[in-house]
């Protein structure tokens, strides 16, 4: 589990993709103090599990559904990544419960200079955008934002200037792809009351009576 708040950008040293998956090798600093082989780091997102480590480099497996899910097969040597460790329990929670595990790819439609910010409008698919709402939280190459407007095939975010300096976003132009991780909250109760088509054919009317009946308040 994870926070969407990035702790430092590393760095690609190499990628090595074969027929059905892949190992990728990152430079990195602040993110390997206290890593063992074996924990988990969030690379643009995408948990994945440290297998060879040193003082500077780390080297993780990509297996084809990530491939096939993610943009991180994208990545070239050189490329800058978002990196955060996992979550530990006294952790100050800055942003929101992130599993690391990607919904998909989106694309950069538009950035729009405002005030100190910059707003990005980022493309998704109609699956994903069903599960955002404004002032729900979405996380972008696994940086944790609050999304201000959902659209029929985009939605929009703010960047404050210490956002768009420390993370790969302002690296980022027109077309780029992000991967995309939706509200792991609105996920669950999304599935359970059938509302994503695949569970139950019985969809149940929302109300507060009903959240708080199942938990959720």
């Amino acid at each position: 589990m994870f926070t969407g708040i990035v702790e430092e950008l590393g760095t690609v040293r190499a990628l090595r993709l074969l027929p059905d998956s892949g190992q990728l090798t990152l430079q990195a600093q602040k993110v390997l103090n206290g890593t063992q082989i074996g924990d988990s780091i969030a690379i643009n997102g995408v948990c994945l599990t440290v297998i060879r480590l040193s003082d500077r480099e780390f080297t993780v497996d990509v297996m084809a559904e990530t491939l096939v899910k993610t943009n991180l097969a994208e990545l070239k040597s050189g490329s800058h990544v978002n990196l955060e460790r996992a979550l530990q329990l006294q952790t100050r929670l800055g942003g929101h419960l992130v599993s690391g595990h990607v919904d998909g790819v989106g694309s950069i439609r538009r950035i729009v200079p405002w005030g100190i910010a910059n707003v990005y409008e980022i493309n998704a698919p109609p699956a994903l955008l069903s599960f955002m709402l404004p002032k729900g939280s979405i996380a972008i190459d696994g940086i944790s934002l609050t999304i201000i407007d959902v659209e029929a095939d985009y939605f929009t975010v703010s960047l404050i200037p210490h956002t768009f300096k420390e993370t790969t976003l302002g690296l980022k132009g027109l077309s780029d792809s992000v991967n995309l991780e939706t509200d792991l909250i609105g996920k669950y109760v999304a599935r359970f009351m059938g509302l994503n088509g695949k569970a139950d054919n019985k969809k149940q009317d929302l109300s507060l009576g009903f959240l708080a009946e199942h938990g959720f308040i």
